[in-house]
């Protein structure tokens, strides 16, 4: 049995891609758990949980592709001629890399946890397994704090009546790689992102240096600002409630209260709406990462999840 505190991980190269992963706890065991992070995050965002899963059951965490240690190659948007060396980022992208994972590394049944995009990238990804692999199902997803993606061109109905005349130019300003570079470096400074993760932790419990360390460590890497270009330019991919609404594994949200981008009264239409949703926790003055700004109260929650899909 391997010790469940110390993360271990091999190489793993996709589509040419070197992927950061770790895993902690006894690989042997029959399930298992893939932790996937949100925007801008990586593997070491689960580091409040990770150890405590691991505990009860094998716990794998994986750098998306364009974030964490992952390899960070060159955006392609979808009018732009592709080239040997660029991706389009975008879900499909993620949850493939996700699928892939699960079925050559992790290869036996797991259940997906998403933070934020890590969310809808489990959604796919979950559809993705029931298509591609009968060896490997998906048991279940967790969503904490899901992204709703507002700005995507199917939310436009959603939005105020002047956004639909300046859509054609916004879009036309972020595709420019110029000025998509220089809006992230903006943001990966230290000050600023300590200032951000103000909001997304409204409590203020655990933003402390490691936390801006391991945020900002990967955005100094060259490529960074790929896929921050990528993801801006998505505005027209998979919304979690189409997704959730062909979806027939179990599905559990944990939703911060206080989450001031992903309010959690869309959380209260899904589980009314959706069959496949089971429960729903809000972690009271927690934001957007409450497993990281609320790890007790998560892990409690996902320990008990884990524990009914057991049974």
């Amino acid at each position: 049995m391997n010790a469940p505190f110390a993360p271990m991980q091999a190489p793993w190269t996709w589509k040419s891609h070197e992927i950061g992963w770790s895993v902690m706890g006894d690989q042997t065991a029959p399930t298992a758990v893939l932790l996937i992070h949100g925007f801008g995050a990586n593997t070491n965002h689960w580091r409040f949980n990770q150890p405590v899963l691991a505990a009860q059951v094998p716990t794998y965490a994986i750098d998306l592709l364009g974030f964490g240690r992952s390899d960070q190659p060159q955006a392609q948007l979808k009018d732009e001629p592709s080239t040997n060396k660029s991706v389009h980022y975008c879900f499909d992208l993620w949850a493939q890399q996700v699928v892939d994972f699960c079925i050559n590394v992790i290869d036996r049944p797991v259940v997906l946890v998403g933070n934020s995009i890590g969310g809808v990238v489990a959604l796919r990804a979950a559809q993705l397994l029931k298509e591609q692999s009968q060896r490997i199902p998906c048991e279940g997803v967790v969503l904490i704090d899901c992204a709703q993606r507002l700005m995507d061109d199917k939310q436009l109905a959603t939005q105020p009546a002047w956004m639909a005349w300046i859509r054609p130019l916004l879009k036309t300003l972020v595709s420019q790689r110029w000025l998509s570079t220089a809006l992230f470096r903006n943001a990966a400074r230290p000050a600023l992102i300590r200032s951000v993760l103000k909001q997304a932790y409204p409590s203020g419990c655990n933003v402390d240096d490691d936390l801006i360390a391991l945020l900002l460590g990967p955005s100094q890497r060259n490529g960074a600002a790929e896929a921050f270009r990528g993801f801006i330019n998505l505005f027209d991919d998979h919304l979690a409630p189409d997704l959730l609404q062909t979806l027939s594994v179990p599905v559990h949200l944990i939703w911060g209260e206080a989450d001031p981008w992903e309010p959690v009264k869309e959380a209260n239409n899904w589980q009314q709406e959706f069959d496949c949703i089971q429960s729903l926790l809000v972690i009271p003055r927690a934001g957007h990462c409450p497993h990281d700004e609320s790890p007790k109260a998560i892990n409690e929650r996902l320990l008990l999840i884990l524990n009914q899909q057991a049974t």
